[in-house]
Order: structure tokens, then sequence, then C-alpha cells
């Protein structure tokens, strides 16, 4: 199948775009300045991105993983395909292990929201049966 874009990068004009015979050109046309490409004067087949000050690869991946999943078909050099290109690398975060231990550390250290502060633990014998009590008294005057 053949695909309805191909991306890629030209010397000139940065990130660049163009429609195959695969989609109409309305169409195409809509989809690209949509997603922020205009027409390079003078060439009406290919499009340029808008705002070359912006970080380009990134937009331009952004763009083919857009249009694929509106079911069309983009081939992309490699630098501007998300299918193999990376992600940009996440925060690292430092030792989530120490920083664990330091959430149960101060859980453990600060009061139960369930004691109440004015009441003390009241611990009392249970009551022992009559039956008992007579007993043990008969057994010590014998």
């Amino acid at each position: 199948m053949q695909p309805h874009f191909h991306f890629g990068l030209h010397p000139e004009h940065g990130v660049v775009a163009r429609a195959t015979a695969a989609i109409t050109p309305h169409l195409a046309d809509w989809y690209l300045q949509h997603e922020q490409f205009e027409p390079v004067p003078g060439r009406p087949d290919l499009y340029r991105l808008a705002h070359p000050d912006q970080d380009l690869r990134r937009q331009a991946r952004q763009t083919v993983h857009d249009l694929r999943r509106h079911g069309f078909t983009v081939h992309a050099d490699l630098s501007l395909d998300p299918a193999v290109t990376a992600a940009p690398p996440r925060p690292a975060q430092a030792n989530c292990l120490a920083e664990r231990r330091a959430r149960i550390a101060q859980a453990a250290s600060a009061r139960s929201p369930q004691h109440r502060a004015g009441a003390g633990l009241q611990v009392t014998a249970p009551a022992m049966p009559a039956a008992v009590t007579r007993s043990s008294s008969v057994a010590r005057t014998r």
C-alpha cells in the first residue's frame, strides 16, 4: 500500500511533508495545515512547519503519530518516526526506597487520628462468677 504522506528533513526548510497520490490534495492540505504545516512558496506539493523556532522533531513526531492515529499511512525519516525513535527521557526519581522509608518513619512517629488525646486506655479485670469464688473459699476453710 502506498503511503499517504512522506515526512523528512530538508536543509533549507527544516521538517517538510509531502502528500502522495493516495490522498486527495484538499484533504492533505487540510490535515497538514491543521498540524501547523504551511505550503512552501513556489512548491505547491511541499509543506514545512509553520513555527521553526519550536522543537521541530518533537512536533514532527507528534504529527506523524496523529496522522497514523487517523488511519493514514505515513513514511517518515528515522529521526521523525515515533515508532522507531525513543521517547524523550523522563526525569529519574532519586532513590525511591529511601523516600518510601522516610514516609513510613514519618507516619510511625505521628499520633493516630483515631486516638483521642484526652482519653486514656482503661483496662479492667473480668468479673469472676459466683460459683468460682465460693468453691475457692470453701477449699481454704478445710
